[in-house]
């Protein structure tokens, strides 16, 4: 199978699980949104969770794919199995071991590390009190996720992609019937969600065992931790932890500012972050997770060229689906808040709240996708060094405009800051990968950009103009509305891929060619 296709077809499939773990997301945060609204209690939730979130994406699902699939991929392609199953099972107990520890001790420094993360909530006995308590609840979600993300990497480096990405959606539909059956039956509803966040955390891991098995993988202890290629993954996992973690570090940040907010901010930035994380999940970390193996075969063979071009590829291909997704939720942001999460304590003011946050975040969309693919690019030639240089960078730009636009912005400020710390993570990534591999068809990808900004703004444009209303104002006629936003979303869709049609986009005229040939065949099959 030509290398496109195939890179495209593994990259829908993740799309596809991942569309159906987001979509069963939102259903939890709906539910959320309603049961709890947006108040000091709920910040403390969202805080609390993002403890352990933080720490599961700085050593769990970009650190452990970015460690862990290249040099595991490069024992395949020499067709070591045997020895690759043994190196699963060397670094699932050495996680198991290390991160036990690490649960342990996030147990007992809760206090410590709520302080530190959000010392704004010092002052509030009650908010501050809550937040420890939630976060010892769910610290052992690390361990489970963590887990999970190494069956994911063992799954994807031998080409299965979606059940691992389909994974997710036990975690919501774990919170959402603790949301629903144990909730209420607690004085403290928050102490369920938070359960039912770590019960998930251990179904996710427990649903990948099957295919793993059926692949000839079981888990099994081994305590050879001098194994050379246990030392290679440490040695990757350091600067792969801050290159592939910069989002989160930014949003650690980011909580420690909006702990000084008034209540309901770090809620606000949350919903936000969740919708930005739509696209980011089905397109961005699904092409990454896809094009992760197949680069790292390149670059074991030394097919400096294919990879050039396979790098080229993926990045215009996510530009293309990503970058309307962006124009989208500039210009529909408040009547998708509105019909998502708008109803019971969530009011009009926490939409408004939540909308604002979500117009910064989107500026930056494009620059958090395509972190993704050019990240995975080093890390498939084992180069974890340079991602962290330039994440240092990063980190530095959003500490800088966090301090300087809070003020004027508020939870707005945190969260431009946000994106304008990933846009220059982005282009110093994109500069060092060309300086790196000599060149990377800069010119056809730069081309590429501006036809697809142009269709975007464009589309943008249109369902901006087409939803006006003070219906979004409103609670209720949730169907009636949905009914609105989705016609105005297919008029904006088809003005985009007009535009793309007259612009001779070569993206779009792939894709179409992927489908005449799959039509074509299931005829012919017929």
């Amino acid at each position: 199978m030509d290398e496109k296709r195939h890179l495209t077809i593994a990259a829908g499939l993740m799309s596809i699980a991942t569309f159906l773990s987001r979509i069963s997301g939102y259903v939890k945060d709906m539910i959320l949104a309603r049961i709890f609204g947006a108040s000091g209690l709920t910040d403390a939730f969202f805080v609390a969770f993002r403890i352990p979130n933080l720490l599961r994406e700085l050593f769990a699902e970009g650190s452990m794919s970015a460690a862990f699939v290249p040099v595991f991929t490069e024992y395949m392609v020499k067709n070591d199995k045997e020895e690759a199953k043994r190196i699963a099972s060397i670094v699932f107990t050495f996680l198991l071991l290390i991160l036990t520890i690490i649960c342990l001790l996030g147990v007992l420094l809760a206090p410590y590390i709520v302080s530190v993360i959000a010392p704004g909530f010092r002052p509030d006995a009650q908010k501050f009190a809550l937040t420890i308590e939630l976060t010892r609840i769910m610290f052992p979600f690390l361990l489970f996720v963590s887990l999970a993300a190494l069956s994911m990497g063992i799954l994807n480096s031998l080409k299965s992609f979606f059940i691992p990405a389909v994974a997710p959606m036990f975690l919501n539909l774990s919170t959402i019937a603790f949301a629903l059956f144990v909730a209420p039956e607690m004085s403290q509803p928050l102490f369920a969600i938070a359960v039912g966040v770590s019960v998930g955390g251990a179904v996710q891991f427990g649903v990948q065992l099957r295919p793993l098995i059926k692949n000839g993988f079981r888990f099994k202890l081994s305590f050879a931790f001098s194994h050379p290629a246990l030392k290679r993954m440490l040695i990757l996992l350091g600067p792969a932890i801050a290159g592939m973690g910069v989002a989160q570090i930014n949003i650690f940040l980011s909580t420690i500012f909006v702990s000084f907010l008034p209540d309901g901010s770090a809620t606000y930035l949350y919903y936000a972050m969740r919708l930005i994380h739509f696209p980011i999940g089905i397109f961005g970390v699904a092409m990454a997770m896809a094009v992760l193996p197949t680069l790292s075969g390149y670059a074991v063979k030394g097919e400096t060229g294919k990879l050039r071009e396979t790098f080229s590829f993926s990045l215009r291909l996510l530009f293309f689906i990503t970058m309307p997704a962006m124009a989208g939720l500039i210009a529909l942001g408040e009547p998708i808040v509105n019909i998502l999460f708008q109803r019971g304590h969530f009011t009009y003011d926490a939409t408004a709240g939540t909308v604002y946050a979500l117009l910064f975040y989107s500026s930056g969309l494009w620059a958090f996708v395509g972190v993704r693919v050019t990240a995975s690019t080093f890390y498939s030639m084992q180069d974890t060094r340079t991602p962290v240089k330039i994440a240092g960078v990063s980190i530095l730009t959003n500490i800088l405009f966090s301090l300087i636009l809070m003020g004027p912005l508020r939870h707005g400020g945190l969260a431009l800051a946000n994106a304008i710390g990933s846009a220059v993570n982005f282009i110093l990534l994109f500069l060092a990968l060309r300086k790196k591999l000599g060149r990377v068809d800069g010119r056809n990808i730069l081309r590429s950009f501006v036809k697809i900004s142009f269709a975007s703004f464009l589309m943008g444009l249109t369902g901006w103009l087409a939803i006006k209303g003070n219906i979004w104002q409103e609670s209720g006629r949730t169907i009636e509305k949905a009914g609105v936003l989705a016609g105005v979303m297919a008029l904006s869709i088809g003005v985009y891929l007009l535009v793309m049609h007259l612009t001779k986009s070569e993206e779009m005229k792939y894709l179409i060619k992927m489908y005449k040939e799959r039509k074509a065949k299931k005829q012919g099959s017929g």
